[in-house]
């Protein structure tokens, strides 16, 4: 009874399988998104997952989110400021952080919604990134060609919508970051909530890893797919959620419509 209740045990080499299996050579640029309990019992955790990936792709990239730092106004009080080494966010997941653990890895400078890479386009990846364009090294990742890797997570964790959202042109909401001794602005983009929505309309490849379902999207079907979506409906994607700033973002929608946005910022 109690082996039946045992979590199953996933390999180095079996989570390397399943990435093969789902193409990945070391020849693409990939942003990862991972739950570590969706695998059941992961032999080295993050490591693996990190190192696995590391072989398999040319640029491996995740958010490095660390939301502790945002603020809601110019003039909120400022509890947290970024560095490099900065911890990610725990939502955000363990992957991203032993990322930021390697001393090899770049991260973009945005305090709130950095993105940390690993690999041969990794300085193009996090150098795109603007306080306008916050999602920007997603565009890096369209223009290389890369996928968008979910493992054992829905569509909620897929910020590539939330690029896609910006290149349709979606209301995007003003926050504040501390930055050189500054407060400045910055966007930022509705929740994610309902992203699964999105899921129907883009095929990938999928596989299954111990518990874990993993999921492979070319990131220039997931942008496309969302702005043809949105084009169609602009609140097809913001949730229903009364305390959510979803709310705020329909509001804008409903006044201003979309302005789309070109895919590389001036």
């Amino acid at each position: 009874m109690l082996n039946m209740l045992r979590k199953p045990s996933v390999t180095p080499e079996s989570l390397a399988a399943g990435l093969a299996e789902l193409g990945l050579d070391g020849s693409q640029h990939v942003m990862v998104h991972a739950s570590l309990k969706a695998f059941g019992h992961l032999e080295g955790g993050a490591r693996t997952v990190v190192e696995t990936l590391a072989t398999r792709t040319a640029t491996l990239v995740a958010p490095a989110f660390t939301y502790q730092t945002l603020l809601r106004h110019a003039t909120s009080p400022v509890h947290a400021r970024f560095h490099r080494d900065s911890r990610v966010s725990r939502d955000i997941g363990r992957v991203p952080q032993e990322l930021v653990e390697r001393a090899d890895a770049l991260r973009s400078f945005h305090p709130t919604l950095s993105f940390i890479a690993l690999g041969a386009e990794a300085e193009r990846v996090t150098a795109a990134q603007t306080l306008a364009s916050p999602y920007q090294p997603i565009g890096a990742l369209y223009d290389l060609n890369g996928y968008a890797l979910l493992m054992g997570v829905d569509f909620g964790s897929n910020t590539s919508v939330h690029y896609g959202e910006h290149v349709a042109g979606m209301p995007l909401l003003t926050r504040y970051v501390p930055l050189e001794g500054q407060v400045l602005p910055t966007a930022f983009p509705n929740c994610s909530a309902d992203f699964e929505r999105l899921a129907p309309q883009v095929r990938g490849r999928s596989t299954r890893v111990g518990n874990a379902t993993l999921r492979l999207y070319r990131v220039r079907d997931l942008v496309d797919a969302t702005v043809r979506l949105l084009t169609q409906d602009p609140e097809a994607l913001l949730c229903t959620y009364p305390g959510c700033r979803c709310q705020e973002v329909r509001k804008l929608v409903r006044t201003q419509g979309l302005t789309p946005r070109p895919h590389r910022p001036a």
